[in-house]
């Protein structure tokens, strides 16, 4: 029995086959940037100190602390660890975390994970491969349907040996899967027996990472706790980071309430979305007198797209001609300048702000790789760059009506009675613009009215969140403002945005409802790029096709980061290109004393102003008074 398990061991395990590989890390493509004996990545400070405490505010609410199950809204703090960890320096690259290494074929068509012996839960039992392969399963099985969708090419996790586990994929030629497991969360399979792991709860799970729940009102905040005998504490994916000894998140109503609690000091950090907000809430002492640090600081993440997206599914989107016409009515320039203070910069690429980016006309590798569906794409393709419409921003864009009304003729609409009508079936050209957010309706709204010259009967409806996620799930919308993120390395996800498949899956994100084989295959070529110039070959040709198609109305990206925080805080020397995080901040003693002591003297200052002002208005006072009873007098 003992020689039978023995072989069956190495059967299974791949160590004895000559063509895997074992390392610390891997990557994407090619091979990582830091190599096996690295002590730390280059954007931490490696001896940053461990203290002080960190505040931190969060717009909603919260009910639950298990976060991968669609039901409740998950507070923060309670996310598990992971196999491997990335580091924000390259495309797409990850080490050992809870794994100690991982072990791959050349094909990539397994993965195999060995379990660091420190390893260990908060209530100090160890990670084991039982823990992993539950996660998979459970997550798969009982876990928000994305999940489902994510892992869906992971067929099994087998259990090699009490510190080795294997992955194997159905899918041979998805070379990002190994990497993909590599970021699952693990969860303790000892904590979870006997509870449902379907429902929403209030008691902090159990979890191994740097910092734990300490405290904690439902809807109100959270306080978290550095554990201080963490098991991974000196790790080089984690030195110089989780430096604070205390996080403390407060739930606010609104946005507007979050920038008052940051202007008084009752949180530290914020990383600003609003323009205006931006643009005008801050002009206050302690910004101009440098205490609370306002920086617009340049990154070079990927941005993705924002966008108005039509629901092709509904039949008045389906003809491409409409949905390029309606395009013309978004008054970019006048947003920007009027609405943004011309801080951002048009979005024309769902990867934007990087070189996945098609720009100009295909050429090289991405036009080898485009001509093979010469005759079943547009030509336009090959001969005009994309541009969306652009104005004059004066609010007039006469002259882009004119060109969607041209192309809402052809697509077989009139305006009759003031109302764009279907010239064949007589149908009213009028659709609904769902939203959630308030924000939003101020930059909806003069597109609206640009549309409603166009003889469109649009009308923009709000609902609270809960309501939206519904209805966006049934896919029961005509158009909503919506995104997708992007990596330096996209790969499986793509299936969830665009593939066919993904159209009727309310766990994708398929919110246009794009249903094209040759995108499917260009996504398919995408996540078997062997090399990185495949890859941006890949992801150019799928842009093209996908702005080609005009699913959506692209709206507009930031290329910087806007951060305010108050000078307590220490920062590396290095920001890598993905922007900083105050995961890699620390609390600075020297600096919180000198800021302590600088409020307090302006407060004394002011106090003292608001003394003299106000022994200066009694003054007044009495002079007038006085002078009113010598009048009195004499009249």
């Amino acid at each position: 029995m003992f020689r039978v398990t023995l072989l069956l061991i190495a059967l299974l395990s791949p160590s004895a086959n000559a063509e895997s590989i074992k390392s610390h890390g891997i990557a994407m493509h090619g091979a990582p940037k830091y190599s096996s004996n690295f002590q730390y990545f280059d954007y931490v400070n490696p001896v940053a100190p461990k203290g002080g405490r960190l505040k931190l505010g969060a717009v909603g609410t919260f009910d639950s602390f298990n976060p991968y199950i669609p039901k409740g809204n998950a507070g923060a703090g309670a996310t598990m660890e992971t196999l491997m960890t990335t580091s924000a320096d390259e495309p797409f690259s990850a080490y050992g975390l809870i794994a100690e290494s991982i072990e791959v074929p050349e094909d990539r068509s397994w993965a195999q994970f060995k379990i660091r012996e420190e390893a260990k839960w908060h209530d100090g039992k160890p990670i084991t491969v039982d823990d992993v392969i539950w996660s998979l399963n459970t997550l798969k099985e009982y876990g928000h349907p994305f999940y489902r969708f994510y892992y869906g090419d992971v067929s099994s996790a087998i259990k090699v040996s009490k510190d080795i586990v294997k992955f194997e994929f159905s899918d041979k030629t998805n070379r990002e899967l190994p990497l993909i497991v590599g970021q699952m969360p693990i969860l303790p399979k000892h904590y979870w027996e006997g509870k449902d792991f379907t429902l929403t709860t209030l008691e902090p799970p159990l979890s191994s990472g740097p910092y734990r729940i300490e405290n904690f009102e439902p809807g109100r905040f959270i306080t978290l706790e550095r554990v201080k005998d963490y098991w991974g504490l000196n790790l080089p994916v984690n030195k110089g980071t989780n430096n604070f000894n205390n996080i403390r998140i407060d739930y606010y109503r609104d946005e507007t309430v979050i920038r008052e609690a940051l202007k008084s000091g009752d949180i530290d950090y914020r990383e600003e979305n609003q323009a205006k907000a931006w643009a005008l809430d801050y002009d206050t002492p302690a910004v101009s007198q440098g205490r609370l640090k306002k920086v617009n600081l340049r990154h070079y993440n990927p941005t993705g797209m924002q966008a108005f997206v039509y629901n092709t599914r509904r039949p008045i989107f389906q003809d491409v001609r409409v949905r390029q016409a309606l395009a013309y009515a978004f008054d970019f320039e006048w947003t920007n300048k009027n609405l943004f203070f011309g801080q951002y910069t048009r979005t024309k690429s769902f990867f934007s702000n990087s070189d996945l980016a098609a720009t100009g006309l295909p050429t090289g590798l991405e036009l080898k790789v485009l001509e093979k569906y010469k005759n079943k794409i547009s030509k336009n393709i090959f001969t005009t760059p994309y541009e969306p419409p652009a104005t004059d921003g004066l609010g007039w864009p006469r002259d882009n009506l004119t060109s969607a009304q041209k192309l809402l003729q052809e697509a077989g609409w009139d305006v009759e009675n003031m109302i764009l009508t279907n010239s064949d079936s007589g149908d009213l050209f009028t659709f609904e613009i769902l939203l959630y957010s308030e924000g939003f309706e101020r930059i909806v709204l003069p597109f609206a009215r640009n549309l409603k010259k166009l003889g469109v009967d649009v009308r923009v409806r709000r609902v609270d969140q809960t309501q939206y996620i519904n209805r966006v799930r049934n896919f029961d919308y005509d158009m909503i403002v919506s995104g997708w993120g992007s990596s330096e390395s996209p790969g499986n996800e793509q299936f969830g945005h665009w593939s066919s498949s993904a159209a009727d899956s309310p766990a994708a994100s398929n919110y246009a409802g794009v249903r094209d084989s040759i995108i499917d295959e260009l996504i398919g070529g995408l996540v078997q790029a062997k090399s990185r110039e495949d890859l941006v070959a890949h992801t150019r040709a799928l842009d093209r096709l996908l702005l080609s198609g005009y699913y959506v109305i692209p709206q507009w990206h930031l290329t910087s980061q806007r951060i305010l925080y108050w000078d307590k805080f220490g920062l590396p020397k290095v920001t890598p290109k993905s922007g900083t995080s105050t995961n890699l901040w620390w609390f600075d003693s020297d600096k919180f004393e000198q800021l302590t002591l600088t409020t307090s003297t302006q407060r004394k200052e002011s106090n003292s102003n608001w003394l003299t002002y106000g022994l200066l208005a009694l003054v007044l006072l009495i002079g007038a008074l006085a002078f009113n009873r010598i009048k009195r007098k004499k009249s």
